[in-house]
């Protein structure tokens, strides 16, 4: 089975949680390691734009693969830069991580006065 891609590139929180819930999407965070420690999305994947690798990406014909930052800008390079290099079909998420707990989606985080890691719970 393969997954159709949206002629769309720049997807919201809302259909990329139904993609994940539906196990049809593979997040990829291109945000830097600090930055994917602090607070990240359940299950997503770390490839930092500034090591970016789009041959690295898994191959994966049942999943859409999604890119994602903190405000949408790094994961449109991340995207553009995935085609160019691999010739595959992607998607990023508009206004990324921003975006994503603006429509109160879950994250997992790190309380900068515990040092605790606070998980407010899968999809």
């Amino acid at each position: 089975m393969s997954v159709q891609i949206e002629e769309q590139e720049d997807l919201l929180a809302e259909d990329i949680i139904e993609k994940i819930r539906a196990g049809e999407a593979v997040l990829i965070d291109v945000r830097e390691p600090r930055e994917f420690a602090f607070e990240r999305i359940h299950g997503a994947l770390l490839h930092p734009l500034s090591t970016f690798e789009p041959r690295a990406i898994p191959k994966t014909a049942e999943q859409v693969i999604i890119f994602h930052c903190g405000s949408g800008k790094r994961s449109r390079k991340a995207l553009d830069a995935f085609k160019a290099a691999t010739g595959r079909a992607a998607a990023h998420m508009a206004g990324g991580l921003g975006q994503w707990k603006a429509a109160r989606f879950p994250t997992i985080k790190i309380n900068p006065a515990t040092g605790e890691v606070e998980d407010s719970g899968l999809f």
